[in-house]
């Protein structure tokens, strides 16, 4: 199992700071370096001066937003920063979410698996440098009826293939990643239910498309706190509010996939006391009622050899690439959490 980081959103105070986090994980060997975007820094921009300042350490977009862009502009984005970085780029899609799509891109938030599906055929079909033509439901290239025609990317990717993500939730989202991509970027994962809320699903859509799971990368993100064991209470409170953002607040009632993934781990009461709480305006009791343990289950909290444990049960649950999101409130911190990361893998025998 590989270790990667994810830098989170850009323009959060800690621009210097997480530099010098991907700086120090390109030393330590960590596999690939994430950044995310939604309505603030743009990952592509992120990823770039990542590149320029690092030597091995992949850099990976996670996500790049399906409805931000042009299916073709996300395929010139990944070329070009392929080439750049020698390659080392790995290009994560996602099709946000409603509140997002409709409120800051002013796409509708229609048919998103569907969507999906044809945004990444067109992707992969305008990084073959062959002509682009293209005749689906939600895009048609050339456009019929005007001057325009098929034409092919001018910029040479440094690899034939660029490897592929996609932002996974639900079952059928999660089977069609399985189906059309080379891996699948997790949140919120416990190892205890990754089999039933993820792996199945994935190895379903893997199934369909006359594929094993040899060679897909299964890659959740899960925040890191390095501390005594008997600390582990008091790490868990540090990430209250961003366990009650996502349960409670990420999208709307009827549309959060991040409070059904809870009620799928077995917290429906919970999930819903949260998202009530939450929506209501109280956002400090939602994360009073985020229960402990679903935060311990989807996090990496406590000791070296603590974290060594939950490791081992992320790898037998088939994690290939485990993204670590090191938490501090300085950069030291922060750099103490990922040098924790790799000693806590190579006790847990997975380096």
């Amino acid at each position: 199992m590989q270790l990667g980081i994810n830098l989170g959103y850009w323009g959060a105070g800690m621009d210097a700071d997480n530099l010098a986090v991907a700086k120090e994980a390109d030393k330590l060997g960590y596999a690939v370096c994430w950044a995310a975007e939604a309505y603030g820094s743009d990952a592509a921009t992120v990823l770039s001066w990542v590149a320029a300042q690092t030597e091995r350490i992949d850099i990976g977009s996670a996500i790049f937003q399906i409805p931000a862009r042009q299916p073709a502009m996300t395929a010139m984005t990944a070329a070009t920063l392929d080439s750049l970085s020698g390659g080392r780029f790995r290009l994560g899609l996602g099709v946000s979410g409603p509140q997002v799509s409709e409120g800051w891109y002013g796409v509708k938030f229609d048919k998103p698996l569907a969507r999906t599906r044809e945004y990444v055929e067109i992707v992969r079909k305008a990084m073959t440098r062959e002509r682009l033509s293209y005749e689906g439901e939600h895009w048609t290239l050339p456009l019929p009826g005007g001057p325009g025609k098929p034409i092919k990317l001018t910029v040479h990717p440094q690899r034939e293939h660029i490897p592929l993500y996609v932002a996974a939730i639900g079952p059928r989202n999660l089977e069609q990643t399985g189906e059309i991509a080379d891996g699948a970027l997790l949140i919120f994962p416990a190892a205890e239910h990754l089999e039933d809320t993820a792996v199945r699903h994935l190895r379903a859509g893997r199934e369909k498309a006359g594929k094993t799971m040899e060679g897909f990368d299964i890659v959740p993100t899960l925040p890191l706190a390095v501390g005594e064991d008997a600390q582990v209470d008091a790490l868990a409170d540090m990430f209250r509010p961003y366990t009650a953002l996502y349960v409670g607040g990420m999208g709307s009632r009827k549309q959060n996939f991040y409070n059904q993934l809870a009620q799928r781990m077995g917290y429906e009461k919970e999930a819903a006391e949260i998202q009530d709480k939450y929506l209501g305006g109280d956002k400090d009791a939602a994360a009073a009622a985020v229960p402990r343990q679903l935060i311990d289950s989807t996090t990496l909290l406590g000791s070296v050899d603590r974290i060594a444990d939950r490791m081992q049960a992320y790898a037998a649950a088939g994690v290939t690439t485990l993204t670590l999101a090191p938490a501090g409130f300085t950069l030291e911190e922060r750099l103490t959490a990922l040098r924790a990361g790799t000693e806590a893998l190579e006790r847990a025998g997975l380096a």
